[in-house]
């Protein structure tokens, strides 16, 4: 079925054109990079890996409940509107939540497939565009997973939201070549990272699960590779280019904490939209899910050298100041063990059911040849 027929509601153009600025630049040397980014190359060429293959997508899933969310994420939950709401309605709201903040990851990650083909183009480095042609093709497989699972397991999606979409078009459409890389592979990676973490970490089903592991497996690589290279960049600036560019992220953080409010989702039970925003705001699990959200960004950008006095206020500001001091590389590498782990228990269980299968045939046998 076309993805138009599956849309909650009106997504507009069936295109979105950004018009894009800035050099194409072509390096020629050949023969020489950075030891650390050649590595992360190499992990990328390493880890690659078939959607198609390493999920299960046998796994049944409940498009009423695909994530098993309890009553009290949903906004609407002890309002007078969940009060008159039936048990089908509450399932049909739970789709709905799926949907949105999957269709959200699916558009996210187009995005960053295109940032990323953005960095090969625009990046003066070699090895900068060697691992950026790697993370290209993991964001296509990431865009893939997240289409067919809201095509075949949920089926409803929703367009894009204004805020998420406000960003990428400001990152796309900047000439400066670092910026694809702090508006996508800092603020957006970061950020979904940290949706996607959540949603893996308290879900108990296992197809989202899965899906949300793998891809988080990838996006530690993709954030690693933006700190190391605007690291070094970075140190390169004056203090007028490095306020330029906090600015940036001020603004962008406060796009995205407003984007993951849901508010479309409301709108589409005909709630009214200052109403929607109101129990958005007022919900206690939102506003906690909201605040953890920059537990990826926070320290990243404090990483790169971005710390200046106004940034550091508007962090205080949305109370998200303390996670400049959270361990980053400790959060990426559980992020892989988990994924191995759960491909380690996937394919232990397999050799178990083939075990089985080979005694039920040889006990099978051995019962014919007594007869």
């Amino acid at each position: 079925m076309p993805t138009y027929d599956l849309y909650a509601m009106d997504s507009g153009d069936p295109h979105w054109q950004v018009p894009a600025t800035g050099a194409a630049r072509f390096s020629w040397e050949y023969d020489d990079g950075r030891d650390r980014l050649l590595a992360l190359y190499q992990k990328g060429k390493d880890k690659q890996w078939d959607g198609h293959k390493r999920i299960d997508w046998d796994l049944e899933v409940d498009p009423y409940d695909p994530l098993g969310t309890p009553d009290e994420a949903m906004s609407l939950y002890g309002t007078k509107h969940w009060a008159k709401m039936s048990d089908k309605d509450k399932g049909e709201l739970r789709k709905h939540y799926a949907s949105w903040q999957f269709s959200q990851f699916l558009h996210g990650e187009q995005g960053a497939m295109i940032c990323a083909a953005r960095i090969v183009e625009s990046v003066p480095d070699l090895d900068a565009k060697f691992y950026s042609a790697t993370q290209t093709m993991d964001e296509a497989r990431h865009a893939e997973i997240y289409g067919r699972f809201l095509h075949e397991k949920i089926g409803m999606l929703y367009p894009i939201n204004d805020n998420l979409q406000s960003l990428l078009g400001d990152t796309l459409r900047d000439s400066r070549w670092d910026m694809p890389y702090l508006g996508m592979q800092v603020l957006i990676e970061g950020l979904a990272l940290a949706a996607f973490g959540m949603i893996r970490d308290t879900t108990d089903k296992p197809l989202p699960k899965q899906i949300l592991a793998y891809v988080m497996q990838d996006e530690a690589r993709h954030v690693a590779f933006g700190r190391m290279a605007l690291r070094d960049y970075y140190k390169q600036l004056t203090d007028a280019e490095l306020r330029e560019r906090e600015e940036f992220v001020i603004e962008g953080c406060h796009l995205m904490r407003d984007r993951l409010r849901g508010v479309e989702v409301l709108e589409n039970f005909g709630i009214p939209t200052a109403e929607a925003e109101e129990y958005s705001e007022q919900s206690e699990f939102l506003a906690l899910f909201r605040q953890l959200l920059f537990s990826r960004i926070v320290p990243c950008v404090k990483d790169i050298g971005l710390w200046g006095k106004r940034l550091q206020q508007a962090y205080v500001d949305m109370g998200v100041f303390e996670m400049g001091d959270s361990n980053l590389d400790l959060l990426m590498a559980q992020d892989e063990e988990i994924a191995e782990q759960l491909d380690a228990e996937r394919f232990a269980a397999e050799e178990q059911e083939r075990v089985a299968e080979v005694t039920d045939v040889i006990e099978a046998g051995a019962a014919s040849g007594e007869n």
